[in-house]
């Protein structure tokens, strides 16, 4: 589950990591008396004003009109997902960039053309930076170890810098036996070139960061920039959370956090019935048993010349409610073309997964081809239940015959009607 920074930082702060002082507004009159009371009458000269939405590159993204699509302009140049203000009445500017952000779209290299709408901002205070630096802790699923990364190139994309400079990622693998241990914070620290007051301060920031990372049961924490401040002191200008979702039950605090605007509608009224669904940009529906036997549909899918629309996980217990679910959520898709079916019979029966489907069918109208491939127990019933159905399914065998129809039944939608 991702959060928002704000909330993210909050998390960090009750661990210790040291953070700017900031709070979150969701509207431009709350902006103003945010940054006047607890800024600019607190003798804060410096502001940052950032638009809070599940995606990176804010500070290079550009804000729209999300209806005309034309760009936002503000104190004569564009606006961006994050604006510092120096100069003038703050508080006031706090209110007009925050006026400028939210219920626009904000685009960055992560949302794609399509962009974010931003329902809330963040106002928080500024800081003398030093040098800014780049940090993330996650999971390394082929050494079952987490790893620690950093790198002098802070406030760029960093795939990037793997792309070209893979030399300035500095990595470090975290035996689960052992924990982080002091050796490894303090050879990140030489490997990032730092000394004296500096050295002392990002070795304690480490270190604090990975308590709070096992702590919360991240699977992913980012921070970019980290920086450290004139004085020496490092401290997480950003922050990027991704909290594993089987571990929710054990945070019921984070969990109520989860921000369902920020999500994809589909996913979201797929996991009301515990489907593991996820919403792609192809054109043809799949239905499978099996996260392994989905990533193979997906790829026949493809090598039949379309494209997944989704990943689509029914589980053991395909049953007519969640195939019913299934077809409805994936009917929703305005894209989807053509839907394959992809089960294979082991924990439950083909001929009940036949059954199922047909009554799923008097329920949700489906109306784009649709590919039934059923192998297993009572596999050969379960065709036989389709074809004497009545219905036009294009019952296939094999994962070739499967392809093959897919192929069929795409070109059969790109025919005009006459």
């Amino acid at each position: 589950m991702n959060i928002h920074e704000y909330q993210a930082k909050e998390l960090l702060r009750r661990h210790g990591v040291p953070v700017l002082r900031g709070k979150a507004v969701f509207s431009a009159a709350d902006a103003g008396a945010v940054a006047y009371n607890d800024f600019v009458q607190k003798g804060v000269n410096v502001l940052v004003v950032k638009a809070q939405i599940h995606a990176g590159g804010r500070g290079k993204g550009t804000v729209e009109n999300p209806t005309t699509g034309a760009p936002i302009e503000l104190f004569g140049k564009q606006l961006r997902g994050v604006t510092v203000i120096t100069e003038g009445n703050l508080a006031d500017r706090a209110y007009q960039v925050a006026d400028g952000l939210l219920n626009n779209k904000l685009v960055t290299i992560q949302t794609g053309p399509e962009g974010k709408i931003v329902r809330r901002v963040f106002i928080e205070e500024g800081c003398d930076i030093g040098h800014e630096y780049y940090c993330s802790i996650l999971l390394d699923r082929q050494t079952s170890q987490n790893i620690v990364m950093v790198s002098t190139e802070g406030g760029v994309d960093i795939e990037e810098v793997a792309e070209h400079s893979p030399e300035k990622i500095i990595k470090e693998w975290i035996d689960p036996l052992t924990g982080f241990r002091g050796f490894q914070a303090r050879r990140l620290a030489f490997g990032l070139g730092l000394s004296g007051a500096a050295f002392k301060s990002f070795v304690a920031f480490i270190q604090k960061l990975y308590t709070a990372y096992e702590a919360l049961d991240c699977s992913m924490l980012e921070v970019n920039p980290l920086v450290v401040t004139k004085g020496g002191d490092f401290i997480a200008l950003d922050a990027k959370i991704n909290i594993d979702d089987n571990a929710l039950d054990r945070h019921p605090d984070i969990a109520e956090l989860r921000d369902t605007s920020e999500e994809d509608p589909l996913e979201v009224e797929a996991g009301k019935y515990n489907l593991n669904y996820i919403k792609l940009d192809g054109n043809v529906g799949c239905m499978v048993n099996g996260a392994g036997l989905a990533m193979g549909t997906m790829d026949i899918i493809q090598l039949a010349g379309g494209k997944p629309a989704n990943f689509l996980d029914v589980g053991g217990g395909a049953n007519v409610e969640r195939i019913a679910n299934a077809f409805r959520i994936m009917m929703s898709d305005p894209h989807v073309e053509a839907v394959l079916i992809n089960i294979f019979g082991g924990i439950v029966r083909c001929d009940r997964v036949a059954n199922g489907i047909l009554a799923a069918l008097e329920q949700v109208k489906v109306d784009v081809p649709v590919i039934v491939r059923l192998d297993g127990t009572n596999a050969e019933e379960a065709r036989e239940i389709l074809r004497k159905s009545g219905l036009d399914f294009l019952v296939a065998a094999t994962l070739q015959d499967a392809a093959d129809k897919v192929t069929v039944a795409l070109s059969r939608s790109k025919q005009p009607v006459a």
